[in-house]
């Protein structure tokens, strides 16, 4: 009798044999490594790449929420109340910034306008006076005249502008001169991270480290011949440059002197931030613009020491709007007393090449800050429109009103109720042997 063949007994072409799982028709061999069911490393693998969230009710967002019902009783009053709060607040913050008086005058073209043997009057387009006596009350219209200060090494560094101004009212401390300028984009991406946090901190930096930092690093003003800059980015090279007498001169007796400080002009927590370099003056040169204010490079001297620096603190936070104001001198214990004053300032830094405008802007501080009048008119603003939207709702709620909460008043349920209503009216006719005529 034969005996019956054995399925898992399979003969291969090459006369070896190899058992393999009844049914499939593969050697062992082949069948194993096509194999994934039974490789278990495989399925902890996978488990290990899941990206499923945790099962818990914050990553299944099945935390538990409030939907408002937004009805004429809740918006109504609450539309009020904003109009109640806002109008009142907007309107005391703008009376406090129209109680400001302040100052701005343009002397970008003083150089080009500006006789250099007299005073001559300032073209009224280039002042701006918040005062509280109108400007048609002003007897002495600012004036400048262009002089000379012959201790700069550098020709064109020799200008400077005096300009005269009329205080027509006291102005009660703290007085703050700020420079302003205009059409000045500090920014550009490029712009505002060109510098080294490290060389800031005081920190030795390497050339390495302030060239190639990821993030903030000095490109393209980090060094000169591989010798590295000190302060190195753009920033720092485009640094305002005028200088201010921190006297305001009485002139004609009008006034006494008035005299200002830069101490206190800079944030109280740059103290942290800007610190004494730790390099060699034989490690670093001046960045390329600052060439006249150290035309033989540093010595052991002359270093500048940035945690003192309080102008150049200022200009390193860079402002959002070409137009921006820089605080340069203050006063904060005495006031400004009626007068008329005098200030030089030295012609330093270019504006005109890139149109740019340069101001000197004297002001005073309000509860709120400077002069702002457009925070307290938008919130009145805010609060009116509030009013108006609350009063107006008020009205159609009044004349049209709504049921709320009424489920028959979905659209899906007015379908349902018209079919319910037209399968009625055909049982009806259905009774009665007439149709009900269409209303």
């Amino acid at each position: 009798m034969a005996s019956s063949a054995d399925p898992s007994n399979t003969k291969l072409p090459d006369g070896t044999s190899s058992s393999a799982p009844p049914g499939t028709g593969y050697p062992d061999s082949e069948y194993e490594s096509d194999s994934v069911s039974e490789d278990s490393s495989f399925g902890q693998k996978d488990k290990d790449k899941s990206r499923k969230p945790g099962d818990n009710a914050f990553r299944q967002q099945r935390l538990k929420a409030y939907n408002p019902v937004l009805t004429a009783k809740t918006v109504i009053p609450l539309l009020i109340a904003i109009a109640i709060v806002f109008v009142p607040l907007g309107a005391a913050m703008w009376y406090g910034s129209s109680r400001v008086q302040d100052m701005a005058i343009d002397y970008s073209q003083c150089e080009l306008l500006a006789s250099s043997d007299h005073f001559s009057e300032i073209p009224d387009r280039f002042t701006d006076f918040n005062f509280r006596t109108k400007d048609a009350d002003i007897a002495h219209r600012p004036q400048w005249r262009l002089d000379t200060d012959e201790s700069q090494p550098f020709d064109d560094e020799r200008k400077v502008c005096t300009i005269q101004f009329e205080i027509p009212n006291r102005m009660t401390a703290p007085i703050y001169l700020f420079y302003r300028l205009h059409n000045f984009y500090a920014n550009h991406r490029r712009f505002v991270k060109s510098f080294s946090e490290d060389q800031l901190e005081g920190k030795p930096a390497s050339l390495n480290t302030i060239k190639n930092a990821v993030g903030e690093n000095c490109s393209p003003l980090s060094n000169i011949n591989g010798t590295r800059i000190y302060p190195c980015g753009l920033i720092a090279n485009s640094l305002f440059n005028d200088t201010f007498s921190t006297t305001l001169s009485a002139v004609n007796g009008s006034s006494g002197d008035f005299e200002m400080t830069e101490k206190g002009i800079a944030w109280a927590t740059d103290k942290n931030r800007f610190k004494k370099t730790r390099y060699n003056h034989t490690e670093i040169v001046p960045p390329p613009n600052w060439y006249k204010m150290f035309p033989n490079g540093y010595n052991e001297t002359n270093v500048p020491d940035i945690s003192t620096w309080y102008q150049f603190q200022n200009w390193m936070h860079t402002s959002a709007l070409p137009t921006f104001n820089k605080l340069a001198l203050r006063n904060d214990d005495d006031a400004l007393e009626q007068g008329i004053y005098e200030i030089s300032v030295g012609l330093h830094f270019p504006v005109l090449p890139y149109n740019g405008k340069k101001y000197i802007y004297l002001s005073q501080r309000s509860v709120i800050g400077g002069k702002n009048d457009f925070l307290g008119i938008s919130w009145m603003v805010g609060g009116g429109v509030c009013f108006i939207l609350g009063l107006s709702l008020l009205i159609i709620n009044f004349i049209h009103p709504r049921r709320t909460g009424d489920v028959n008043l979905l659209s899906w349920n007015k379908e349902k109720a018209a079919a319910d209503e037209k399968a009625a009216a055909a049982a009806e006719a259905a009774t009665t042997g007439f149709e009900k005529p269409n209303e």
